[in-house]
């Protein structure tokens, strides 16, 4: 089936619903991994963190990655040019976390095993697959959300199979052979 993104006629609000419904349900079915992007906004105001499946690499020279979150989220101040943050990739035994922290009603950090470093202003999740931590140099303004390109400070991995996010449900790689 065929949909036109961008029609010359005006929509109803029903059929821009309708449209941007088909439109991501397009989308999903390219398979992305599953983040958990963590700040601490200030020592007073306490720690961020977000689930984020719009991510990708950029650059490797200089080591770039970007991502990009809703301008209508709380959270986007936080991720201001030149703050440091950690992008955690989860692993497949990581699902429930990554609902956690895509809940807004709930405290995020909440019986998450995590440490508070000196030496980075971040959360740090144990048991990923592979952690980049990192520090915003430019916020682009895109459509409803905002992109952060980030410079890759530093990262490190472990020996943990990838979540998946496909066609809107959390998926183990376990059921996948290499093709």
């Amino acid at each position: 089936m065929t949909h036109s993104a961008n029609s010359t006629a005006t929509p109803s609000a029903e059929d821009h619903l309708k449209a941007q419904r088909a439109l991501r349900n397009a989308l999903g079915h390219f398979a992305t991994g599953v983040t958990v992007i963590t700040t601490r906004q200030s020592m007073q105001e306490g720690l961020v963190g977000l689930t984020v499946n719009s991510f990708s690499s950029v650059s490797m020279d200089p080591a770039l990655v970007l991502w990009s979150i809703s301008n209508k989220s709380p959270n986007l101040g936080a991720f201001d040019l030149g703050s440091q943050h950690v992008i955690h990739i989860l692993a497949d035994t990581q699902k429930d976390l990554a609902y956690q922290f895509s809940n807004p009603k709930v405290d995020k950090f909440a019986k998450v095993d995590y440490v508070l470093n000196d030496d980075f202003h971040a959360p740090v999740i144990a048991g990923c697959v592979a952690r980049f931590y990192c520090e915003t140099d430019r916020v682009f303004q895109g459509g409803d959300h905002s992109i952060i390109l980030a410079r890759v400070v530093r990262f490190d991995t472990a020996d943990h199979a990838p979540l998946l996010f496909v066609k809107g449900s959390m998926m183990a790689t376990e059921n996948f052979a290499p093709v």
